[in-house]
């Protein structure tokens, strides 16, 4: 996987990729431009953080209370 394709699929500029993999922006410019699986592996499970319900992640279901 490309550094560019990895920011695309994580919010399209540096800072926004760097948030969601909770780094700062500077570290994820010393990323090399081919990522290596370990980098990969924490795009993807970024990604997975981004997009699945938080349920899935191991967080708390609402209550009823707090869904109203």
């Amino acid at each position: 996987m490309k550094k560019s394709d990895a920011t695309r699929l994580l919010g399209g500029t540096t800072a926004a990729a760097a948030q969601a993999m909770g780094i700062t922006p500077q570290a994820y410019y010393q990323w090399p431009d081919e990522l290596p699986p370990r980098l990969q592996d924490r795009v993807v499970a970024a990604i997975a953080r981004k997009l699945l319900p938080g349920a899935l992640l191991g967080d708390p279901l609402p209550t009823s209370k707090e869904a109203a």
